[in-house]
């Protein structure tokens, strides 16, 4: 892509008086002075800067701006990768502060989970309605204030229903964070889809090593004093990146054309977005797999503490989880562009299924600990392959619409699992966390087996 010290107003006249001095038949030499000066002076008419906002021709403000909305999409997944990985080492700590058992501990996911659903099912109007930058600043306040009835230690009831505004703002943030970047993207994709969810990674895992501290503290919900930290940051730069505009102007503003207009009506996007099986597939393999996800981080600290006789210190174990997850997002990308994105889910899904049984079935607190590592890289590059996927599969004007589907489906994931986990908990104990994930691995493969291969595949 050519920048701006390339369209010299010299080269132009110079280029167009090259052309006027080429000989043809039949014209005197008189027509092609006529001719060059026409010429010339139809180039010294052109103005440069108008050169520069066309679509498509990057200048390097445009690039800089692309790279801040980047950084601030990343900041969005670093704040959701943070709130998914905080909760699973304050379990012990809540249940023991609010004196209740797993069923009721749960219902944190329920609330969250019903949320989340609520998200997905009014992103596409919203984002419509508002335009994204106002959905996603308004979302993260929306966490902000929930946040901050957390950090006082409210009574329960009040804490729960907290968590289901979590939820809210959290389907919001990782959706729009995927829809903008499988929308409006300047370089590679993937590389790009695997930075942004190593980011949620390195959040997930850094938030660990918070809770796991403040969890043996007096005041111990001063931990989401930190959340709230990160969403000032986090919507001081979404405000100052976005402007409360929408995405057809940030993709305008970067030197990109705006994403394809999709239908006037409301309704007719949902209609043509809810016709493809494909969209369905992989809204149902995102829910899934952020099921797993979440799940094995939430509960994995109880699960090493009840059954492998873990200490306090044992909430590290879902850091090396989430730190598992943000590398291999990141260090395998070589491997899934060599062996192919399509083979090297199954490839991935196969390992982490492996390593689980290991954890099931070797009584062992340092194997267990490595290994629930190593299901975190291998589980990582899934989320960020499927959806890239889904960009260079879906038709293009229902790009926006399907992955913001998919993705809210994936937020919605993370509430029914570790819920449905505790509620397998409260009747049968925390053994069933690897039996759960081992089954739910196994449907993994299955659904990615049903997904099209190409764009033609959905047209035909």
């Amino acid at each position: 892509m050519p920048s701006l010290p390339s369209l010299t107003m010299e080269k132009v006249v110079a280029d167009a008086d090259e052309k006027a001095q080429t000989p043809t038949s039949a014209t005197s030499e008189s027509d092609h002075k006529d001719s060059g000066s026409s010429s010339s002076v139809r180039a010294a008419s052109v103005d440069v800067p108008e050169l520069q906002n066309q679509p498509g021709v990057l200048t390097p403000a445009m690039r800089r701006k692309a790279t801040m909305q980047f950084v601030t999409l990343c900041c969005s997944m670093f704040v959701a990768g943070w709130n998914d990985g905080t909760l699973g080492p304050l379990l012990p700590r809540v249940q023991a502060e609010y004196h209740v058992g797993y069923a009721v501990v749960s219902l944190i996911f329920v609330v969250s989970c019903v949320g989340a659903i609520l998200g997905s099912c009014t992103f596409l109007y919203l984002f419509d309605r508002l335009g994204y930058g106002l959905v996603v600043v308004t979302a993260s306040v929306v966490m902000m204030v929930a946040y901050s009835l957390l950090a006082a230690a409210v009574p329960f009831p009040v804490f729960v229903v907290a968590y289901f505004f979590i939820g809210l703002g959290n389907s919001f943030l990782n959706s729009g964070s995927n829809v903008f970047l499988a929308s409006v993207s300047v370089g590679k994709a993937a590389t790009r889809f695997g930075i942004l969810h190593g980011v949620y990674g390195l959040g997930a895992m850094t938030s660990p090593l918070v809770s796991t501290q403040l969890a043996q503290q007096k005041h111990w919900s001063f931990v989401y004093l930190s959340h709230i930290g990160l969403l000032v940051i986090t919507v001081t730069m979404q405000i100052i990146t976005f402007r409360f505009r929408s995405m057809e102007a940030c993709a305008l503003e970067i030197g990109l054309p705006p994403p394809e207009k999709e239908p006037d009506s409301l309704l007719d996007r949902y209609k043509r977005v809810f016709r493809l099986r494909v969209v369905h597939l992989m809204a149902f393999f995102a829910f899934v797999y952020v099921g797993v996800e979440v799940s094995t981080g939430s509960w994995i600290v109880t699960y090493i503490i009840n059954l492998r006789h873990g200490g306090p210190s044992s909430g590290y174990i879902s850091s090396g989880l989430f730190g598992g997850i943000m590398v291999g997002r990141v260090a395998l990308l070589p491997l899934s562009k060599w062996i192919g994105d399509r083979r090297a889910i199954f490839v991935y899904i196969l390992a982490a299924l492996g390593l689980e049984l290991v954890v099931w079935l070797v009584p062992s607190l340092i194997a267990d600990a490595i290994c629930v590592s190593f299901v975190g890289v291998f589980l990582g590059p899934l989320f960020p392959i499927m959806t890239n996927h889904a960009g260079r599969i879906l038709p293009p004007d229902l790009i926006s619409g399907g992955v913001g589907w998919i993705a809210s489906w994936g937020a919605a994931g993370a509430a029914v699992f570790p819920f449905v986990t505790g509620a397998i908990a409260s009747k049968t104990g925390i053994s069933a966390l690897q039996p759960l994930v081992v089954s739910l691995l196994g449907v993994l493969i299955f659904t990615w087996a049903c997904v099209p291969r190409s764009r033609k595949q959905i047209q035909g």
